[in-house]
C-alpha cells in the first residue's frame, strides 16, 4: 500500500512541475512541385490514392499511369473515372522543381522559443521517365472505373 501511495505522491508533484514548464510546438511541412517545359497532355484513367497519401491515376486494372502533382484535395473523385488535363515530365525537355519548406515554432512554459525554419530545392533536369503531371484540369467520366 505505501508503494502505491508512494507513486501517487510522485505522478501528483510531477504533475504540478510540468504545469507551470508547459511546452507546446507546432511543426508545418509544405512541399511545391513544379514541372516546366514539359508537355500538355490528355489522359484518361481511374484515380487512386497510394499509402503515402498521393493521388495517382491508373488504368482499368490498377496499373499505374501517372502520378499527379495538385494542392488540390481530390479525395472525393478517389474511384471515378477522371480525365485529366496537364503537362507531363516523360514527354518533352521537362523540368522538375521540388521545393520543401519546414518550419517549427514552440512556447516553453509561455514564453516564445526561437523559430526554427529550412529550405530545401531539388531540380531535375534532362531525360526524365519520372510519370507526373502537373494537373490544370480534372473532369469526371464516370462515378466508377469498372
Amino acid at each position: 500500500m505505501k508503494l502505491i501511495g508512494g507513486a501517487l505522491v510522485l505522478a501528483a508533484l510531477c504533475s504540478v512541475a510540468l504545469d507551470g514548464q508547459e511546452i507546446k510546438t507546432t511543426t508545418k511541412e509544405k512541399t511545391k512541385v513544379e514541372i516546366k517545359d514539359g508537355k500538355d497532355v490528355k489522359v484518361v484513367g481511374c484515380l487512386a490514392r497510394t499509402i503515402d497519401g498521393a493521388y495517382v491515376l491508373t488504368n482499368d486494372v490498377g496499373d499505374f499511369k501517372y502520378t499527379l502533382i495538385t494542392d488540390e484535395n481530390l479525395s472525393r473523385r478517389v474511384g471515378q473515372r477522371v480525365e485529366v488535363k496537364g503537362i507531363a515530365t516523360d514527354r518533352g525537355d521537362a523540368k522538375v522543381k521540388i521545393e520543401s519548406k519546414v518550419g517549427t515554432t514552440g512556447e516553453v512554459g509561455g514564453q516564445k522559443a526561437d523559430e526554427t525554419k529550412a529550405t530545401t530545392t531539388r531540380k531535375l533536369e534532362g531525360d526524365l521517365n519520372l510519370r507526373y503531371i502537373g494537373l490544370r484540369s480534372i473532369k469526371k467520366i464516370s462515378d466508377s472505373c469498372r
